[in-house]
């Protein structure tokens, strides 16, 4: 009796996984997370230590595998995850319709000057745009989590200073601020989503219209900086302390 009790045990685990298992493994977390997935976090799937080159090479070949597929796995800010691709949008839609999203010129130009100027205050924003930023506009980009306060400037006043956070790189489908596009296709970029309904529509004119105005907007600016956007995140906000 005890003999059958033993056979129906479960097999071993100590032997460490091979690395089509460790790929099954780690697409099966994958499909199955909402959220992104950091490599600190995959390696909590696994009782071997794996490096974190071994997991990116792992995940780079399983990125290949599913190249030819309607799904792609991607790396965004936050870490690794699945996610349709663009040109299936279209079908998606029939299941579940939506309509795409329309942009104010005044959100569009207050978030491509934080997201390429970062970190801004209120006040800069305003003298960069020449005319004033409702407190709606700011509470709409804080409520979608595309920006956030970060700190405050050392002046009278203290005003906050605003950045983009880590869900607006994801939406982006980027790592990091330097993989920001060309200002001139921001707009297109961040229309096509379909969970963005958040934001508010535009007044009269079209998303991808305000989209382009706001490079002669950002260039009239006398203290832009075209190499704002080359900070990675991190040392971005590391430099707020020499503020």
């Amino acid at each position: 009796m005890s003999s059958q009790s033993v056979s129906l045990l479960p097999p071993s685990s100590s032997a460490p996984p091979n690395p089509g298992e460790i790929k099954r493994i780690l697409e099966t977390a994958l499909l199955t997370s909402q959220d992104p997935l950091p490599l600190s976090e995959l390696k909590k799937l696994f009782d071997e230590e794996l490096s974190p080159e071994v997991l990116r090479r792992l995940l780079e070949e399983l990125r290949e595998e599913w190249a030819d597929k309607g799904v792609e796995l991607v790396n965004v800010a936050s870490g690794w995850r699945f996610h349709s691709k663009p040109e299936m949008q279209q079908f998606l839609d029939r299941l579940n319709p939506q309509k795409p999203p329309r942009y104010s010129r005044a959100v569009l130009e207050t978030l491509a000057i934080v997201a390429y100027r970062q970190p801004v205050t209120r006040g800069d924003i305003e003298e960069i745009r020449g005319v004033a930023v409702s407190s709606p506009v700011l509470r709409t980009l804080e409520a979608r989590g595309w920006i956030e306060a970060i700190g405050h400037r050392d002046v009278p006043g203290r005003p906050a200073l605003y950045a983009t956070t880590r869900n607006f790189l994801n939406d982006l489908n980027l790592r990091s601020l330097e993989e920001l596009p060309p200002l001139e296709d921001l707009g297109s970029l961040i229309e096509p989503q379909g969970s963005m309904d958040l934001l508010p529509a535009p007044q009269p004119a079209a998303a991808a219209d305000d989209a382009e105005m706001m490079l002669p907007v950002l260039q009239s600016s006398p203290e832009a900086d075209p190499s704002a956007n080359s900070l990675p995140l991190q040392q971005r906000e590391d430099n707020l302390t020499d503020l």
